[in-house]
């Protein structure tokens, strides 16, 4: 006779303990009013115009973007390496469809789109907000499924380096295409030329498009830098329907197809899961998550500047998923929200001089990449499942410590 654990995979069943906390089944929707109302009130308690506020507004941002990354990496299971390449989409969607990059459009007269203040009288091309946010997920979206074809017949480590490469060339061309001009296009040149002007180059590289627009809804002035609530309520908002997509697809037919898959594709394919379309619909709408926060955060930060878009930054947001933990989106929430906070404020604002303090010859910041692997390195050993950890990734890593060292006993006649 043998004895026998439980299956380490085993789901727990909502209202059982995790973490050391009984949670109800109902826990998670009560949680989403008061973490939505809370926030709603929090730029009352603060400077309107004060760094804090500042902080606070780009770790909304960030949360986008992670709950984007966390789509492809927690969900379906397809390492992503190369997602800046979606921020740097949606930032320059928001510098050519915002500014007066093509000032040369319409006899220098400009176009004009549902924008209003001094920007419906410049040159180039000026289009609302939303109109931008939409243009930035269509072309995001398209990005993302064109990753996606390279990947269909990879696994594992593969799929990281291709797109590790694919976010690598759109960095190089965000440098480099500032040397070239849409009439030099091969086929598509001549129109384009003629649209946009003989001389117009396609980016600005390092010098960056700016001034970028600011953000203005239909009936509203113009946002300004100096009053920071509504940039902070605007990326609240992108956060909330994100959260309410994110949900949907975690709860539905797909987000289950993209689980099966990344726990065993072989098997998930052998029960009827598609896998080329399930991974192009993983890819495509993670990348429109992260066009939508580039728009944004080019519109914030006044510029789209060929130097933003870092091999770091990929890292930085894969950092944010892992703290959080894999698959969880209130993990990936308050994981993006704490390594968002140590990035811009706890190392440049707060232990930036602790080495000159010591007589050492640097500052923090330059070493914010060994920061961030310490930080993995600790979560890695002590809680290797994450911050807020999905349910079915708790059970299995809780499982399989608890059952480890256990013994299998054969009782003999």
């Amino acid at each position: 006779m043998t004895g026998t654990a439980p299956a380490p995979g085993r789901d727990v069943e909502p209202g059982t303990k995790r973490g050391g906390v009984n949670l109800p089944p109902w826990a998670e929707k009560a949680f989403i009013p008061v973490f939505f109302v809370a926030l709603i009130l929090l730029p009352f308690a603060m400077d309107s115009g004060g760094a804090l506020l500042g902080d606070l507004t780009l770790a909304l941002a960030y949360v986008v973007m992670a709950l984007g990354l966390n789509i492809i990496v927690g969900f379906a299971g397809l390492l992503d390496l190369g997602y800046v390449a979606f921020f740097a989409i949606g930032a320059y969607t928001m510098g050519w469809l915002g500014s007066s990059f093509f000032s040369s459009v319409n006899n220098e007269e400009g176009i004009h789109i549902g924008v209003q203040g001094a920007a419906a009288n410049l040159p180039g091309i000026h289009m609302n907000f939303l109109l931008v946010l939409v243009f930035a997920v269509v072309f995001t979206t398209i990005a993302g499924m064109v990753i996606g074809l390279p990947t269909l017949r990879l696994r594992g480590d593969y799929i990281a380096i291709v797109t590790l490469a694919f976010g690598e060339i759109i960095g190089r061309l965000a440098v480099n295409l500032d040397q070239v001009q849409f009439s030099e296009l091969p086929l598509i040149g001549g129109p384009l030329g003629n649209f946009f002007g003989e001389e117009q180059v396609i980016t600005a590289g390092r010098q960056g498009i700016t001034p970028v627009d600011k953000i203005a809804f239909p009936g509203m002035d113009p946002f300004t830098s100096l009053e920071l609530r509504p940039w902070f309520w605007t990326a609240l908002g992108l956060v909330a329907v994100v959260l309410f997509v994110n949900f949907r697809l975690r709860d539905s037919r797909l987000g289950r197809a993209w689980i099966a898959l990344r726990e065993d594709e072989v098997a998930a394919v052998s029960m009827g899961v598609p896998a080329v379309k399930t991974k192009l619909l993983a890819y495509g709408t993670g990348a429109a998550f992260g066009g939508m926060s580039g728009a944004y955060l080019g519109s914030f930060l006044n510029t789209v500047n060929a130097d933003q878009f870092q091999f770091y930054f990929s890292i930085l947001v894969l950092g944010m998923v892992i703290l959080g933990g894999l698959g969880s989106i209130w993990g990936v929430v308050v994981g993006a929200i704490a390594l968002s906070f140590i990035n811009n404020w706890l190392i440049p604002d707060v232990l930036n001089t602790l080495p000159a303090d010591v007589g050492l010859d640097f500052d923090m910041t330059q070493i914010s990449f060994g920061i961030y692997g310490f930080l993995l390195v600790i979560m890695m050993i002590l809680r290797p499942q994450g911050l807020i950890p999905e349910r079915r990734r708790e059970a299995e890593m809780t499982h399989a410590d608890e059952h480890a060292d256990e013994s299998v006993f054969v009782a003999r006649a």
